[in-house]
């Protein structure tokens, strides 16, 4: 009797001790979904096709819808990794794919010549 008593005073203990626990969940199921290396791999190496398509279409000068635009195809691709992955985290492998086309567009001239067109 005493322990049905202690629950119904103290009800909100009990919901917060519910949240938190689903919170711990949903942290370690984030968690458990990271992707793997080899995931991440293919994803950078995805990402340098799809910043350079972005450019070949988009241009100079757009950097906020070439990125966007990369995003989408991301989440359309990728959707378990997307759901894992954070925009900061997705925006750095960005920026790393867009140091490698640039290095790419310097040094061969076919490539330069698709993606400048």
């Amino acid at each position: 009797m005493h322990k049905i008593t202690f629950l119904m005073e103290n009800w909100y203990l009990v919901v917060a001790l519910m949240a938190v626990t689903g919170m711990v969940g949903v942290f370690i199921g984030r968690f458990l979904k990271m992707p793997t290396a080899a995931q991440r791999e293919k994803v950078k190496e995805w990402l340098l096709w799809a910043v350079t398509q972005a450019e070949a279409e988009l241009g100079s000068g757009t950097g906020k819808l070439k990125l966007r635009q990369t995003y989408d195809l991301f989440v359309q691709r990728f959707p378990a990794v997307a759901m894992a992955v954070s925009f900061d985290t997705f925006s750095m492998w960005v920026d790393e794919a867009l140091e490698e086309m640039r290095k790419m567009l310097k040094e061969n001239k076919a490539v330069n010549e698709i993606v400048k067109g």
